[in-house]
């Protein structure tokens, strides 16, 4: 017993694993097993992908074909738009597929290539909802200051740190799933590659890696969501002094962005604080910040703007009458 257990032997048995290291694919368990489910779901989220394809290209051409591409907020808007394109289609497409797919297989090099690209937009995602928190923040706090303070070289600045930052968390999530041995089970308890669950198919002990990823996303995501709640706070309690007509339209701009911050991090926070364990429901959860909030961010941001509103509609009726110009 004091032989098996010696450290020299469990560095031999520690290598013998990472020389073991042969899994080339794995395999997806999905969201539900039931065949009716399964067409329900296909049907449901392939309606959900269309609506952010549509929702967001509609941001973007209209915030860059407006002049609200001058406007900070709607800057940021326009990449948070850009993000949710991305982000999705790393992730929904595969999920539709898989839901009518007789084998749910993806190789070992398509699995890190999309946990890599996941946690780099959805990392991006998140740093643009800060700034655009900072933005609202002296807009309404520092209203004097405004045009000094948030710029356009700070709002490419603050967009080139979203990337740098997101880079940097992802590379860190690729790096030390690249490190551990898969060495015989290969069937993942989710519809995408996440780190959590590829963490229940090692066959070594998890227990600093895991506290590694808590530190790396869970912490990452809870930090950046209380900024996020501080900025709100601190909007609010300026919030006091003003006119009833400027507290309105402040509450109104800012209740969209709190709407979609609790969409997108509270799922996540639920999902990656909490150390990997069986049977748990983080796919369930994923939904939330994979495929509802990126859908219903066009609909909070636009049915809630009566600026982003006019805007549309000048957009496309300039748009509608030039295809008709064009037609004749």
């Amino acid at each position: 017993m004091e032989d098996k257990l010696s450290p020299q032997r469990f560095i031999t048995y520690y290598k013998g694993i990472k020389m073991q290291t042969n899994v080339t694919e794995f395999v997806f368990l999905g969201l539900f097993m039931n065949k009716e489910m399964k067409i329900l779901s296909f049907i449901f989220f392939l309606l959900c992908y269309f609506a952010i394809i549509l929702g967001n290209s509609v941001i973007l051409i209209t915030i860059s074909y407006s002049y609200l591409i001058q406007k900070p907020m709607y800057y940021f808007l326009c990449h948070l738009s850009l993000m949710d394109l991305g982000y999705t289609s790393t992730i929904i497409p595969r999920l539709i597929r898989d839901l009518v797919a007789r084998r749910k297989n993806i190789s070992y090099n398509s699995c890190m290539t999309q946990l890599f690209s996941a946690h780099l937009l959805g990392g991006v995602e998140m740093f643009i909802l800060v700034s655009m928190a900072f933005d609202r923040y002296i807009a309404i706090c520092k209203p004097l200051h405004y045009l000094i303070i948030v710029n356009r070289k700070r709002c490419n600045l603050f967009i080139l740190l979203a990337w740098v930052v997101a880079f940097w968390h992802s590379i860190a999530q690729l790096l030390m799933i690249l490190s551990l041995p898969f060495c015989g089970p290969n069937q993942i308890d989710h519809y995408i590659c996440d780190v959590k669950a590829l963490l229940q198919l090692v066959c070594m002990d998890t227990n600093i890696i895991s506290s590694l990823v808590i530190a790396n996303t869970g912490m990452v995501a809870l930090v950046t969501f209380l900024v996020l709640v501080s900025s709100y706070i601190a909007i609010f309690y300026n919030l006091r002094t003003s006119s009833s007509e400027g507290r309105g339209k402040a509450l109104s701009t800012c209740g969209s962005h709190i709407m979609v911050v609790f969409l997108f991090f509270v799922p996540c926070i639920s999902t990656y604080v909490p150390p990997p364990r069986a049977g748990n429901s983080d796919k369930e959860f994923s939904i939330f910040y994979a495929v509802i909030a990126p859908m219903l961010n066009p609909l909070i941001y636009t049915l809630r703007n009566s600026e982003m509103k006019n805007a549309m509609r000048k957009v496309w009726s300039r748009k509608k009458s030039l295809l008709f110009n064009l037609n004749m």
